[in-house]
């Protein structure tokens, strides 16, 4: 598989602060990867050095083959970061034919809009757009001239449901068409819903990188969920194998346990009274809170 990203040992400092920590990732082309971690874990700074706007202090950083602050080695690629500023008394029809304009083929005004459904707001003014119509604009725009590598920074902030699943269709379709595609998300569903990889970064290093299905399986958590009847006495997160219990708003438990077997066990052994157990896998945000929690506890 060809690679489209590489980075190499790469650091990169703010002042005291260590945004990227000797960080080796490669994207191979075709490939749908999301990056997930908390605010100041490094995914925007990453997303900035392999479009060229930062340099590394360390280490190498390589975009199609080259530097990635060479306009050459640019040329192929489309990007969103996390604002976007939209030229105000432009159309939207406007603003997707002068970038249409920068580049040798570019997708037809009429399919950039209908991918994003946006048909409706040709002739308004980006001025006058919500802030979720901006930013379904502005990814657009970043397909435009169909690039074979797509960096998206949170692409959904400020969408409202409906809106982020057009976006979500619109690039599992460009995806399809052969794109690569790395994005970064605070939306955990979002991750899973998307990416056939997912990079976990913590503290400004790679925590996990692997396929969604191997990274919850890095975790050995198990979720329990239950039921206990009204003004039961039971502290579930001390029992055998628990890690922690929540209440759910329809009165359910969810027990994340190391070890599901021992809990079970303890829940029988102990008469705890409780009714309509269900045993799952760990979720995506689980297996993240998990893995960001190890780490911080190393640090």
């Amino acid at each position: 598989m060809t690679a489209v990203v590489e980075l190499a040992g790469v650091t990169r400092t703010f002042g005291a602060v260590t945004a990227l920590d000797d960080v080796s990732l490669t994207v191979g082309e075709g490939q749908l990867v999301g990056l997930l971690g908390p605010n100041g874990a490094g995914k925007t700074t990453l997303l900035s050095l392999v479009s060229g706007l930062r340099r590394a202090d360390s280490g190498t950083v390589r975009l199609f083959g080259g530097d990635p602050r060479d306009a050459s080695s640019r040329i192929a690629l489309g990007t969103t970061p996390q604002e976007t500023g939209l030229p105000p008394t432009l159309t939207v029809g406007e603003v997707v034919d002068l970038v249409a304009k920068h580049y040798p083929a570019p997708m037809a005004r009429g399919e950039v809009l209908a991918r994003f459904g946006l048909e409706d707001l040709l002739a308004r003014q980006t001025g006058g757009l919500s802030g979720g119509q901006k930013r379904r604009l502005a990814v657009a725009l970043a397909l435009v001239g169909r690039p074979r590598l797509v960096l998206l920074d949170e692409p959904t902030t400020g969408l409202d449901v409906e809106a982020r699943h057009i976006l979500w269709q619109a690039l599992r379709d460009y995806h399809a068409d052969g794109a690569t595609v790395l994005l970064t998300s605070h939306y955990l569903e979002e991750i899973e819903a998307l990416a056939q990889r997912v990079v976990v970064i913590g503290g400004g290093r790679v925590l996990a990188d692997d396929s969604l299905a191997s990274v919850l399986g890095l975790v050995a958590l198990r979720r329990v969920v239950l039921s206990l009847p009204p003004g039961a006495d039971v502290d579930l997160a001390r029992l055998p194998g628990a890690y922690s219990a929540q209440q759910g708003l329809d009165g359910r438990w969810t027990v994340l346990a190391s070890d599901a077997d021992r809990l079970v066990r303890a829940l029988v052994v102990d008469d705890v009274p409780f009714h309509d157990l269900e045993l799952r896998g760990a979720s995506l945000e689980e297996a993240f809170l998990t893995l960001t929690s190890e780490k911080e506890a190393v640090r």
